[in-house]
């Protein structure tokens, strides 16, 4: 009796578990699909772009660079004054252009618009569209917002955060389903159907600890999921260090210098207007003796008189070089400084486990491993259709379908179970709300299917009586 009851048990989770998987694959699959080949194309073209860019990227002149005022002039004389100058990123080494980057109407947020000059010969080698930190370039951006929101804006993040939220539950889903067809398979005649259902569960079994990794980093990137990771990171104290950019007086401004860099002579005062070329220079000579060593800088100028200027390292690979100190434009005094040998260990986590998502951390490494996960979970959701379509509903009798609904074995389980997988949902949904809908439309769609199969067997029956 006992041994029924707990095979009864298991049956009916093994069921409800496999019909979860099956809407969960059916209905978000297209999204995780569009989110992963979008995601391996990302990462596959770093070497695209700097073969499409490479006019805009690269000068053959050698010598002496010029002054960064001088470079920044050069730009100003090229997109006019209307456009306000919004950071500048020296040549990271020769035969490599300068970025003088612009705020210009017509832009989404986090972009620029950036003119390319010669160092040497303060040539224009172009201007080009550039978008955040790591400086993604036109090519890149387009398949960027594909990868992020579809080129619908707000609106399209929801796909994104769909398909984030539902991958790791997919996956491990998978493994159990897979561990538990393994533990109970018999020899028998092998089908399309069930070779093809090999292929799916051991490339997801191969690459399950990639899936889980794409899951959590990007929901890191999330709306609504993002933000409560956000605030469980600041609670746990786990978040990123930021730099403060307030100015105190000069007096508090000098005692916060920190004492190795306190004894290089303090500049004359400076205008401190983002437009005064000439205070980029002396900016980056400070942060250089400040220990800004890093090839890969940006200085950014103050967004009012109170705030000091910021310069800090945007090499993401490894080692990560991602330093910021903070500056008073008039003094030269360090008012802040964040270096990443600091950072919590989270913190550094989180910065290597976005840039490896992004597939920078390790160089073409990363990009081939991030792409090569990617496309096989194309693959995957490829395979899980042709399964479905082998098998697909049409081919049963309802009294078939619904021996296999979500509700059909929902209502098999006891009162005890039913409460924890309650609480566990509402949790879930509280803390990623896009999953926590789709869940519930998944249970309103399959229980109008439940209840459609149980009205057509309720009228055959009446037919045959």
């Amino acid at each position: 009796m006992n041994e029924s009851r707990s095979t009864g048990a298991a049956r009916w989770g093994y069921t409800l578990l496999l019909r979860l998987h099956f809407y969960a694959g059916l209905l978000v699959g297209p999204f995780i699909f569009v989110a992963a080949l979008s995601g391996a194309l990302f990462a596959l073209t770093p070497q695209i772009e700097s073969w499409l860019y490479h006019t805009e990227l690269t000068t053959e002149f050698t010598g002496d660079a010029h002054p960064l005022a001088d470079q920044i002039g050069a730009a100003r004389s090229h997109i006019g004054n209307d456009a306000a100058l919004a950071a500048v990123r020296p040549a990271p080494e020769a035969g490599q252009t300068t970025r003088v980057m612009f705020v210009v109407e017509g832009l989404q947020p986090y972009e620029h618009q950036a003119v390319f000059v010669d160092p040497v010969s303060l040539a224009i080698r172009g201007d080009l569209v550039v978008y955040g930190t790591s400086g993604t370039l036109p090519f890149r951006i387009w398949i960027d917002y594909v990868h992020r929101h579809l080129h619908l804006g707000e609106v399209g993040r929801y796909y994104s955060e769909l398909a984030a939220s539902w991958l790791w539950l997919v996956a491990l889903g998978g493994l159990f389903l897979w561990w538990r067809r393994r533990s109970t398979s018999r020899s028998g005649k092998d089908t399309d159907r069930s070779t093809l259902r090999k292929w799916h569960s051991r490339i997801g079994v191969v690459l399950l600890m990639a899936f889980l990794f794409f899951s959590v980093t990007g929901l890191t990137w999330s709306k609504w999921a993002g933000a409560n990771i956000a605030e469980l990171r600041a609670q746990l104290d786990w978040g990123t260090p930021g730099l403060n950019t307030q100015i105190v007086d000069s007096a508090a401004a000098q005692a916060h210098s920190y004492g190795e860099h306190a004894g290089h002579g303090m500049a004359m005062p400076m205008a401190a207007g983002r437009d005064n070329a000439a205070t980029y220079d002396a900016v980056l000579a400070r942060a250089r003796a400040a220990g800004i060593d890093a090839g890969m800088v940006e200085i950014k100028p103050a967004a009012d008189a109170n705030r000091a200027w910021v310069v800090r390292e945007i090499d993401r690979s490894w080692p990560t070089q991602v330093d910021m100190v903070a500056f008073d434009p008039k003094s030269m005094t360090v008012t802040d400084r964040v270096d990443f040998e600091t950072f919590p260990i989270a913190a550094k986590l989180t910065r290597w486990g976005i840039d490896a998502h992004m597939g920078i951390l390790f160089g073409l490494a990363n990009e081939l491993f991030v792409a090569a996960c990617a496309l096989g979970l194309c693959v995957m959701i490829a395979l899980g259709y042709r399964m479905w379509w082998l098998k697909r509903p049409t081919r049963g009798t309802s009294n078939q379908r619904s021996a296999q609904r979500v509700w059909t074995e929902l209502l098999k389980a006891p009162p005890l179970a039913l409460l924890t997988m309650a609480l566990i949902a509402v949790g879930l949904g509280w803390f990623a709300p896009v999953m926590g809908v789709s869940l519930v439309v998944f249970l309103v769609v399959d229980g109008l299917l439940t209840f459609r199969s149980y009205k057509q067997s309720e009228q055959a029956t009446s037919e045959y009586s």
